[in-house]
């Protein structure tokens, strides 16, 4: 059978994944950056060379120049590809990263409902909530009414109004004028004038 289908191609290495590539892609760009940067050095040389050069020889820096400029361009074209490129396996990436993220907050969200369900149904009834907070009500209820009662003055009666109060206040002024009238002897008080006019006048010698 081996000889007739062959043997069963062996599997080769995982592919790398897009950090892995987008790696090996950002290593190739730094080595164009590195001839890049090369040749714009070797290019300036030439720009120095033109300007100090005779007809004869300026011809030939020129073409060497021109040269060094072409390949200079197409390097810096591949490290633009490659930067795109790059830059979409890094979306990619990211994307994937994403969704992972997604998916398991996903799953956590779903945990967790079922968990708040079983709670809300082993531990917690909403008919028992009730119940507590009318009991809670009632009782705040006659708290209030039991800090009234103790508050309340018990030497004042409660059919006693304000009006009352005054004319019992008006009553009482009038008694004490009238004892401290009586203090005064009725002679004394009608030989005594209400206010003295007159000066007392000195013996005469």
């Amino acid at each position: 059978m081996k000889r007739v289908f062959g043997k069963k191609k062996a599997p080769g290495p995982p592919p790398p994944t897009l950090d892995q590539a987008s790696q090996g892609l950002g290593k190739r760009s730094d080595g164009l950056d590195i001839k890049i940067a090369g040749l714009e050095k070797e290019l300036n040389g030439y720009k120095k060379k033109l300007k100090t050069a005779n007809p004869s020889a300026k011809r030939q820096l020129q073409k060497r120049a021109m040269d060094v400029l072409k390949r200079k361009r197409m390097y810096e074209n591949q490290r633009d590809q490659i930067l795109g490129q790059q830059f979409n396996m890094d979306q990619a990436s990211f994307g994937i990263e994403s969704a992972k993220a997604t998916v398991e907050s996903v799953a956590a969200m779903k945990a967790a409902s079922v968990e708040l369900k079983v709670a809300l149904k082993k531990d917690l009834n909403i008919d028992d909530v009730d119940d507590l907070a009318d009991d809670m009500e009632e009782l705040m209820y006659d708290m209030n009414e039991i800090n009234e009662a103790m508050g309340r003055n018990f030497a004042t009666p409660d059919d006693i109004t304000d009006a009352d109060l005054e004319a019992e206040l008006d009553m009482l002024g009038d008694e004490l004028e009238e004892e401290e009238g009586e203090e005064m002897p009725s002679y004394l008080q009608e030989s005594l004038p209400s206010n003295p006019t007159g000066v007392p006048q000195g013996k005469v010698e």
